[in-house]
């Protein structure tokens, strides 16, 4: 395994820079509501999750919008947090029932778009979705409507032509029935996010031009690190998906943590205590936080075989290239130029 001589243990040096492009910054649990109740555990803490985040070199965050009311406070977001917090726009698949709501799935469809194409004009929306298939939560939306709403969505896409966030699971061959053949029309290409596939389906959206977005989620069993190591450097995208898709204890990426001798608690030691007994500067257990981040670019690094500098840098290109993110590219590439 590589070691990198620019980190020490547990330490993240100043200059790495992240973009955690797959962050639910709208969920509830960050304004202290946890399992849809009306009543807070504690008080929001935003400011304090984004201050932690900064603190180990996340310096841009991809606020997922899931839905439409999502997709609003994600802009929101992007507005109170200018050049920090960008927002995608798009609906989930496990949310596509929306469509057949009562006010009718087209001018759900148009909405949808106008926000989009508002946002990307003012520079606070860089993605279309999430939105996708998800054969694995069926419960929350049947395949049938999953499918269809997913082809419309492609449309207004086309229309957009912003980068694509997508959402696949469970789903790849129908995934890819829909998405091929309009592929011609989006150039851009985008992002599968929080990628759990196989070998061969990963080696499918890499040979069609995308990239792969990889959290917690990614990093469960054996087969899912033998997928990441097999991830060409030059297609990784880096998020963590809070608040859920933390590495647990029982997670095969939590062995290469210790394999890795990397500290076994946060970046910077922060406390972590339940819901309930909440305190100012603490993390929540079992919530998520951008600052873990570091941790999925640890697991990365040592299944590759690679020092963390250079998995966060290829990563941090990749994300700037795609996304933009407020980062001039042009200016990106002429310090590529001059490093080589």
């Amino acid at each position: 395994m590589a070691e990198d001589e620019n980190i020490e243990a547990g330490k993240v040096k100043d200059e790495l820079k992240f973009a955690d492009v797959g962050i639910n910054l709208t969920d509830a649990t960050y304004r202290g509501f946890y399992h849809h109740s009306s009543t807070p555990s504690h008080p929001g803490d935003l400011s304090s999750v984004l201050a932690r985040a900064s603190s180990v070199g996340v310096r841009k965050f991809m606020v997922t919008g899931s839905d439409l009311d999502q997709s609003l406070q994600a802009i929101e977001l992007a507005k109170q947090y200018p050049g920090k917090c960008y927002a995608t726009v798009g609906v989930h698949p496990c949310s596509a029932s929306a469509f057949e709501g009562e006010s009718g799935g087209e001018r759900l469809l148009e909405e949808v778009e106008k926000v989009a194409r508002e946002g990307k004009k003012d520079g606070r929306v860089v993605a279309f979705g999430e939105f996708g298939l998800d054969f694995d939560r069926l419960g929350y939306c049947k395949r049938e409507l999953q499918e269809k709403w997913f082809a419309r969505q492609l449309e207004v896409a086309v229309k957009l032509q912003l980068p694509l966030f997508l959402h696949s699971r469970a789903a790849h061959s129908s995934f890819l029935s829909i998405l091929r053949p309009r592929l011609k029309d989006l150039p851009r290409r985008g992002l599968v996010h929080s990628f759990t596939g196989s070998l061969p389906e990963l080696q499918e959206l890499v040979d069609l031009g995308f990239h792969i977005g990889i959290n917690g989620c990614s990093l469960k069993t054996e087969e899912n690190l033998e997928v990441v190591k097999a991830v060409p450097l030059d297609r990784l995208q880096l998020e963590t998906d809070g608040p859920w898709c933390e590495i647990r204890p029982s997670h095969a990426g939590m062995k290469v943590l210790k394999e890795a001798n990397a500290e076994m608690k946060d970046e910077e030691g922060w406390k972590k205590v339940k819901k309930e007994k909440w305190e100012e500067g603490a993390m929540v257990k079992g919530r998520n936080e951008p600052c873990e981040i570091v941790k999925v670019a640890r697991v990365v690094a040592g299944t590759k075989g690679l020092g963390l500098s250079e998995v966060v840098e290829a990563a941090w290109r990749n994300s700037i290239r795609m996304f933009g993110l407020g980062v001039d590219r042009e200016a990106l590439s002429r310090d590529e130029e001059k490093s080589q």
